[in-house]
Parts: C-alpha cells; sequence; structure tokens
C-alpha cells in the first residue's frame, strides 16, 4: 500500500520558484523540470527509503533524493504513513537548512 505524499508550504514555493525560473530561458523545458520533480516525488509514496539520511541534519530524520540537479529533501512519518517534502533545493548551492 502506497503511503501518503505531502508537501510543505516551503517545498511547494522552492518548486515555483524553480519552474519560474526555468521558464525564463524555455517554457517547456520548463514543464519537462516539473513533471520530473513531480515524479520523482512520487516514487517516495512507494519506496519511502529509497534516498539516504542526510548527515548534516540533526534529527537524523531528513533524507533525500536527486532530481537532475535537484536535491529533494524529505522526512518519513512512519507512525501516520506519510512522506513529508521539506524542500527542493539546487545542488549547487550551499547546503540547506532543514526544518525540523
Amino acid at each position: 500500500m502506497d503511503w501518503e505524499v505531502v508537501w510543505t508550504e516551503p517545498a511547494v514555493a522552492d518548486l515555483e520558484q524553480i519552474v519560474r525560473t526555468a521558464a525564463r530561458h524555455s517554457p517547456t523545458i520548463a514543464e519537462s523540470l516539473r513533471a520530473d520533480l513531480l515524479e520523482s516525488v512520487e516514487v517516495l509514496a512507494r519506496f519511502r527509503l529509497i534516498g539516504p539520511t542526510y548527515e548534516r541534519d540533526r534529527t537524523g530524520q531528513a533524507r533525500e533524493i536527486l532530481c537532475r540537479q535537484y536535491r529533494i529533501f524529505y522526512r518519513v512519518m512512519e507512525e501516520k504513513r506519510r512522506v513529508e517534502i521539506l524542500t527542493v533545493w539546487h545542488s549547487a548551492r550551499r547546503e540547506p537548512k532543514i526544518p525540523s
């Protein structure tokens, strides 16, 4: 049975900003990027532990997966059978601060 995938408000804002920025160069590329990011996240509904634990997270609960040049940080909430998307981060940027 699949788990629920929930986007936090900061993660939604990240996704929107990424797509808006890409759309300035090419609407087609922006749409393709958006689809790829969403598809990568949907994989977590079935394979929630696919990403390694993010070592810099003090709580030890954050994990990450990659999609193109973006790092998608998430947290698995076992008791709620939920995967919570925390942030979408360009890999060229400094390390993110993961919300607790």
